[in-house]
């Protein structure tokens, strides 16, 4: 299916960067390499750092990891920070008494103000020598001087994980942005079902469940700006929460995942800090409990301000640390059932974000299901994905014929990426390729393309019939998924990332045989006035491999034709777009 179909690719730039000798970030001879930005924390676990399982309180775990990252966002930043958001976290490890905690942190990409912050998390036994991965999380930190505007400097990524994280970035901050209306869209269009098992006569009201705790905010919970840490707050959050949950169970709980938490305004001393907690859903062995923290300042005051509001899902274990069952929860009217429905949406967008992370080529099939609940997250895989490919430091130039150049990439499987400078600007290049309707009228592998489903300006769903192939019998059809992504800062390139979803509509039929593509796609590079960069990557899928072998043994007339035909496509139509490039 030529070059987006046929073979699935994840992209990647072939150049490994290394730090120059005249550069102020040379390393010595020898020496290591480590970001700037990094700052890392150990600490050994104490009894007084612990609960009744004399496990590592996960709100003691929130206070080391938010200071790790604030300090990590300040070594950028030149200025004090304070904590926006902090992304899921999910805990895979518990950590217990006399182990050592070992935080990582580092500055993935800053914005204007912002910046996004990477956390790792492992534990170590100091007597066994192993270690465990614990969890990752992201967490967003803001800039802030008095009397000036901050300006963030750009983050240089070097090394392969520091590209890799530095193009996602963009594509995660877009994800946060539109995480409500999410939720909102899903509970709108997709009514979701209680379980069919639930025992509606023996269910606990959800007002039981009910916790308010207040703190006052003392010097020792703030920085030296006088804001309360965030890693404090959500240490508080976690407490109360902890209580919801008991009150449901009548045991002791182990938090599993935190959802995003968002701080809608900062916190001083002096603030009295109200913390409310309560079990929006129990599901047969899990339970979901929301909390908000409101501020006020004196007794008096009438308006209390919404600090934060977080969602964590708790279970209770036996002693084979396995999920027990538990209680119904019976929701109030009105906002509990609220609750109570926008816990289920998010119970299944979680279901679904593992599935996609969990997808592996040689044991799943390659398409996955679109439907609301994962659109997001789908689309934001796709374009990660080619990111990822394309931060690859060990691309090796195979062939080059007339200023084409096809590199290849052997590790787990097969990609290559083809690349040519075309005369045309990057907008344009950008306009043209992304409607793969028009792509037809330079690619032979597309026989005919119907778009499906344009999801929203972005994202759009195409059904492909591609023609017969050597060794096949029939042609091939093709459900793909195009995700295009504009520039989010200067030096970043347009993308326009391709994968194969499964459609109720669209099932597979005896007229064709039905491919499937991981991801390729292309990303374009502005690299003067009238001047982009177009490559082209591909990860081969096993049904391919054989093709794509035969053709990248050299730089063969099929690819080359191809992709010199898409030039040729690019430079006759790139005076069609002047209205539609305004906005671009």
């Amino acid at each position: 299916m030529g070059f987006a179909s046929m073979f699935s690719g994840r992209t990647s730039r072939k150049s490994v960067s290394h730090p120059e000798s005249g550069d102020a970030s040379a390393m010595a001879e020898g020496e290591e390499y480590r970001n700037p930005t990094e700052v890392q924390m150990s600490q050994l676990v104490l009894p007084c750092h612990t609960n009744h399982r004399g496990e590592l309180s996960i709100g003691q775990l929130l206070k080391w990891i938010d200071t790790t990252a604030c300090l990590s966002a300040e070594r950028h930043a030149g200025c004090p920070c304070v904590t926006a958001s902090m992304d899921d976290i999910y805990f895979d490890h518990t950590i217990s008494v006399g182990q050592v905690v070992n935080i990582k942190a580092k500055v993935n990409r800053a914005f204007n103000s912002s910046m996004e912050v990477g956390i790792q998390v492992v534990s170590e036994d100091l007597c066994s020598e192993k270690q465990w991965s614990v969890c990752k999380a992201l967490a967003t930190f803001v800039a802030h001087r008095e009397l000036s505007k901050v300006k963030l400097k750009q983050v240089v990524p070097l090394t392969e994980e520091e590209k890799t994280e530095h193009g996602v970035a963009a594509e995660r901050r877009r994800m946060r942005l539109v995480y409500a209306d999410t939720i909102k869209d899903l509970l709108a269009h997709c009514p979701i079902p209680d379980d069919p098992d639930k025992d509606c006569s023996n269910m606990v009201p959800a007002e039981k469940t009910r916790v308010e705790s207040v703190e006052l905010v003392l010097p020792p919970h703030a920085n030296h700006q006088g804001n309360t840490f965030g890693g404090q707050i959500m240490a508080w959050m976690e407490n109360v929460a902890t209580i919801a949950a008991s009150r449901l169970c009548h045991a002791h709980p182990t938090l599993k995942a935190i959802e995003m938490f968002h701080f809608r305004g900062p916190s001083q001393v002096g603030d009295r800090l109200v913390l409310k907690a309560i079990v929006n859903n129990a599901f047969k062995r899990s339970m979901e409990v929301g909390v908000c923290v409101e501020a006020y300042r004196q007794e008096a005051e009438t308006q209390r301000r919404h600090i934060n509001s977080a969602f964590m899902t708790f279970v209770v274990l036996d002693k084979d640390d396995q999920p027990q069952k538990l209680p119904w929860i019976r929701p109030q009217p009105g906002d509990g059932e609220r609750r109570y429905r926008e816990a289920s949406a998010r119970k299944k967008i979680r279901l679904d974000r593992k599935y996609l992370v969990s997808c592996k080529q040689a044991e799943v099939a390659l398409s996955v299901p679109w439907d609301p609940s994962n659109q997001v997250y789908l689309s934001y895989y796709n374009v990660s994905s080619l990111k990822t490919l394309m931060a690859k430091d060990n691309w090796m130039l195979s062939a080059e014929m007339s200023e084409v150049r096809l590199y290849i990439l052997e590790e787990e499987f097969l990609s290559f990426h083809l690349e040519m400078v075309v005369n045309v600007d990057a907008a344009q290049v950008f306009q043209l390729l992304s409607d793969l309707r028009r792509r037809p009228e330079w690619d032979k592998h597309y026989r005919s393309v119907e778009l499906v489903q344009q999801v929203d300006e972005d994202d759009a769903i195409y059904h492909v019939i591609s023609p017969t192939l050597s060794g096949n019998t029939k042609p091939q059809d093709f459900v793909i998924l195009a995700s295009r992504r504009k520039p989010c800062d200067n030096g970043d390139p347009y993308v326009i990332a391709l994968r194969s979803v499964t459609l109720p509509t669209h099932h597979e039929t005896p007229e064709y045989q039905r491919g499937e593509t991981l991801c390729s796609g292309f990303c374009l590079w502005r690299e003067g006035d009238q001047l982009t960069k177009v490559s082209y990557y591909n990860q081969a899928t096993p049904g391919f491999l054989n093709y794509v072998t035969t053709n990248v043994a050299g730089l063969s007339s099929e690819f080359y034709n191809t992709f010199k035909a898409c030039e040729s496509f690019l430079l006759d139509n790139r005076n069609d777009l002047a209205p539609s490039l305004q906005t671009l």
